[in-house]
């Protein structure tokens, strides 16, 4: 009986001791589940997203790039989230045909509507480039928006004042105000790039109503993966420019036929984010897109089709002017409360509030730990009379000179990102590019997120800048500035 109690107890213990540490004893931080914060399926890249609120989550269908090398290639795929850190993955749920006489042996974005009696209803293009013309727009229907039945009778091509084998990226959706459904598309009209508008009463038969919007860039490029909402009092129109820039610009009007204002600053982010499409819970106004891989995941070559959804939370100014900042949900999640310690530092003064001075003079640069996961890294960069360049460094070498570089370029008035090594900015031009001036005596607020091989760097509640760095995982990474006077203050790195 004693032998029997002394084992209980030494049971006991054990069990109690399990608990204590993985509930922080001694010191010791409870990990935090495994988030999500930039999905991607593993074996496979997220291309163009296709949001839809259905009330409780966010159904985000996307054109999945599976790389597989078969004739046929991306179906629709479906990841659901409620807080944009947790996904769940339903898989395909609208496949291609792989037969290369079908108008579906490619599938391309769409959007998903649902009907006043509970049916889902997904609009898509289906391109062949065996065929003319090679696209066309496509129906499906569903009562659980997992499995899907085709409406082949339902196929339509583009009318005669459009090009035909540009004519993609329905956008569908129930326009109150004129009692109608709409259908945005993209295509072409006199070698220019157009928005064309098609309207419906039973979503079966579309009728044109010409061209919506034309290409007012400076470009004749296509206007992809348009989308057309209202929040908050005004109509804003969304769409990435296929050429040369491709990044997603937005448009303001007071009625959704127009007329529509381009903004000061028309896009949200660099060309590192593509293919944005918004979507609101009623409340909130979200921007869905993805940051391309790089060709043969060599961070030092150009980027690729493809890669990690990305979504930012965007905000309205008075005057109806747009800006995207970190999801609040992902920032409430993902708490910044440990103060950094920097590992070798250079032409820099450290103070005892975690800030680091540059003196404005020649190179200098502070490292610190390898980063890995989901973190988030906080902090602001005063800047003084002397500014030049200065940011942020990744896969950092112990001269404090890294091949991935976020630049504040004072002298351009631009973000920057550099695949280059930290010695040669300003001599190549740089990858991405963002307006942002960087004005005298000004303190910058910043936000970078990292998951898998994305950095996503948030300003002032200006802009975003979304960047791919495969070698930015498990690697040092570290601030530097090049004669520029600047200090970064109370930087801190999330648990």
């Amino acid at each position: 009986m004693r032998y029997l109690l002394i084992r209980r107890k030494r049971m006991f213990m054990v069990i109690f001791f399990i608990i204590f540490f993985m509930m922080g004893g001694c010191g010791i931080q409870m990990n935090k589940k495994n988030l999500i914060i930039y999905p991607r399926n593993k074996e496979s890249w997220v291309g163009d997203p296709m949001p839809f609120f259905d009330g409780q989550s966010f159904e985000v269908f996307y054109l999945e790039d599976l790389r597989n090398r078969d004739k046929g290639f991306h179906p629709w795929s479906l990841l659901s989230t409620k807080n944009f850190f947790e996904y769940k993955n339903e898989g395909i749920v609208i496949p291609y045909v792989n037969d290369s006489q079908s108008q579906e042996l490619a599938l391309g974005t769409g959007s998903v509507i649902k009907d006043k009696e509970g049916t889902y209803h997904a609009f898509y293009t289906g391109h062949n480039e065996n065929k003319t013309p090679k696209e066309a727009i496509m129906h499906a229907v569903s009562k659980d928006m997992k499995k899907w039945t085709k409406q082949p009778d339902d196929t339509f091509y583009g009318s005669n004042q459009y090009e035909k084998d540009d004519f993609r990226d329905p956008y569908v959706f129930y326009n109150q105000d004129y009692k109608q459904y709409w259908m945005l598309i993209t295509t072409r009209k006199n070698n220019m790039g157009v928005i064309a508008l098609y309207t419906s009463k039973d979503l079966k038969k579309w009728e044109d109503n010409g061209v919506f919007f034309s290409n007012d860039t400076g470009s004749d490029s296509n206007l992809e993966c348009s989308s057309l909402i209202k929040y908050r009092g005004y109509w804003y129109l969304t769409f990435s420019d296929q050429w040369p820039n491709r990044v997603v610009h937005y448009r303001i009007a007071s009625d959704s036929k127009g007329k529509f204002k381009k903004p000061r600053l028309d896009h949200f982010d660099g060309n590192g984010f593509y293919a944005g499409r918004m979507e609101n819970d009623k409340k909130n106004l979200y921007l869905f897109g993805w940051v391309p891989t790089k060709i043969g995941y060599d961070d030092s070559q150009n980027y690729d089709w493809a890669g990690n959804l990305v979504v930012h939370q965007i905000k309205q100014k008075g005057n109806g002017e747009l800006f995207p900042i970190v999801p609040e949900s992902i920032d409430e999640e993902v708490q910044s409360n440990v103060k950094l310690k920097p590992i070798t530092q250079s032409n820099a003064i450290w103070s005892s509030k975690n800030s680091f001075t540059f003196s404005g003079n020649r190179f200098g640069a502070v490292r610190f730990r390898e980063i890995q996961g989901v973190k988030k890294i906080t902090g602001s960069i005063a800047t003084n009379d002397k500014n030049n360049q200065f940011g942020f460094v990744f896969d950092v070498g112990e001269n404090g000179k890294a091949p991935l570089n976020i630049v504040f370029n004072s002298q351009r008035g631009q973000l920057e990102f550099y695949n280059v090594s930290t010695d040669k900015i300003g001599s190549v031009e740089p990858q991405s590019t963002m307006p942002f001036q960087v004005t005298k005596s000004e303190n910058i607020d910043f936000k970078i997120l990292t998951d898998d091989s994305v950095v996503v760097l948030y300003v002032n509640n200006k802009v975003a800048f979304s960047t791919r760095m495969f070698n930015m995982r498990k690697h040092q990474w570290g601030i530097f500035s090049v004669d520029s006077n600047v200090t970064f203050q109370d930087l801190k790195i999330n648990n």
